[in-house]
């Protein structure tokens, strides 16, 4: 007796678990060129898995960085009515797990406490990517085929920029050609509740570079003459913004669209305790930021420019009373529907090269940039999400923005017409990027089923 796609989840689920683990073990961090040789390991792994579970055409393909995996299944192309085609996006790289000694156990040793799942990578993606793969194992190893035609990539660069996916999309291949995307790597807004988000903010990260003299100097013998890199630094970094947090860029609210009377209606139902966000997320003594907006607001809706490090001078134990001969700092810009990186940059360049004080040379360098987008609501393959959400988890779905930046669903957007799915079971407080990454188990499993569900919905005829 032939068992439900769903039924086949949820009977693996022990063994989906354990293959989640091998994956995890390897330490796939694409920044480190040392762990070169794990990038491509986890990418043969995810390729052997893709073919054993009967996916097509899998290969690797080649970029300037790290592989990505491609893989398909296109039978129900052959189908009347035809069917849609969906591209399953995912990364596999992984952030360093620095600092190590805040680990409760070892980073690339999945380890499994009060119900979720401990190491790098266990949400951000490896986790939420595995479960498109076992969801497509579920669907063809239950019925021999999937609900709608299948599109697969994965990229081993998405937490250093991603330059091999832009630049592979950007030439719209044939592989790739498909009416909407899924992005599973985002978060349910509380635990137990589904969520789609529909908003992201977009982002240009960049290097200010101060140099004043030809080489560094010593403090006593020139100090009040000499130009020193680091105050100028300050200096222009202390205008970049007022003590509320609004930006002082010339005409950078101008393109800003805010979000719609409706949208800010629904944010105020969402179960959102500030308090508690103060206290658990953000660890602060309080919350700053623009007055009159909310801080779901403030996260998902405003730009906001942040300074990241200011790497240069004496750094070390001691004194060395030296004046630096350059001073660099990396600052970012979040951005928002209507605006744009280049717009945004091109003004950010020139009014940093207007508030530099006498005496210094500055350069401005746009380090990479991702666009902002928002998916309307009402398109049939968010309608198809809601519904299977609603089948999984027996609740109303409901939508958000995030405040970060997924630059490869702006690819999409910009490059192939895709509107992507982000459906994402990843939780608030999961760590990503920090010591002790984890992944509710739970989520792990209903995940895969949504998806599960999610295809077979959006395979139906259009009613």
């Amino acid at each position: 007796m032939s068992v439900s796609a769903i039924d086949y989840a949820r009977q693996n689920q022990a063994r989906f678990l354990d293959e989640l683990k091998a994956l995890l073990r390897i330490p796939s961090i694409s920044t480190l060129p040392e762990h070169k040789s794990d990038v491509r390991r986890a990418a043969e792994v995810l390729a052997a898995e893709l073919t054993r579970i009967g996916m097509e055409n899998v290969r690797l393909i080649e970029t300037t960085g790290h592989p990505l995996v491609y893989a398909d299944w296109l039978h129900a192309a052959k189908s009347s009515p035809a069917k849609p085609t969906a591209l399953l996006y995912g990364h596999y790289d992984v952030q360093p797990p620095d600092p190590l000694d805040e680990w409760i156990s070892p980073p690339f040793e999945p380890t499994e406490r009060n119900g979720n799942l401990y190491a790098r990578g266990a949400v951000d993606d490896k986790g939420q990517m595995y479960m498109h793969i076992k969801a497509l194992e579920s669907l063809l190893a239950s019925t021999g085929k999937l609900p709608l035609n299948v599109r697969v990539i994965l990229e081993g660069e998405e937490e250093v920029g991603g330059e091999g996916i832009a630049t592979f999309v950007a030439s719209k291949p044939p592989e790739l050609q498909a009416d909407f995307a899924l992005v599973s790597d985002t978060e349910m807004f509380a635990p137990g509740l589904p969520t789609l988000c529909v908003g992201l903010r977009g982002m240009i990260y960049t290097e200010i570079e101060v140099r004043g003299s030809r080489t560094d100097l010593h403090s006593g013998m020139y100090g009040g003459a000499a130009p020193n890199p680091f105050v100028a630094l300050a200096q222009i970094i202390a205008k970049l913004k007022d003590e509320s947090g609004r930006i002082l860029i010339p005409g950078i609210y101008d393109p800003v669209l805010p979000p719609s009377t409706e949208e800010l209606a629904a944010w105020k139902t969402l179960p959102f305790d500030e308090e508690h966000y103060r206290q658990a997320e953000v660890g602060s003594r309080e919350l700053v930021g623009e007055s009159g907006y909310s801080v779901l607001e403030r996260t998902w809706a405003r730009p906001t420019l942040d300074v990241h490090g200011m790497p240069g001078g004496f750094t070390g134990t001691g004194a060395k009373t030296v004046i630096p001969a350059k001073a660099t700092a990396k600052v970012s810009i979040r951005l928002v529907p209507a605006m744009t990186p280049a717009a945004v940059f091109a003004s950010y360049r020139d009014y940093i090269r207007q508030i530099t004080p006498p005496g210094v040379d500055v350069d401005v360098r746009l380090i990479h940039s991702g666009d902002p987008c928002l998916i309307p609501a009402n398109n049939p393959y968010i309608r198809a999400a809601t519904a299977a959400l609603k089948e999984i988890w027996g609740k109303e779905t409901v939508f958000i923005r995030s405040g970060g930046s997924i630059p490869i669903v702006g690819d999409f957007a910009r490059h192939l017409n895709l509107p992507s799915v982000m459906m994402g079971f990843g939780l608030p407080d999961d760590n990503l990027h920090a010591p002790n990454e984890k992944f509710l188990i739970s989520n792990f499993h209903q995940g895969i089923e949504s998806i599960v569900s999610f295809l077979e919905i959006a395979g139906e005829p259009a009613s």
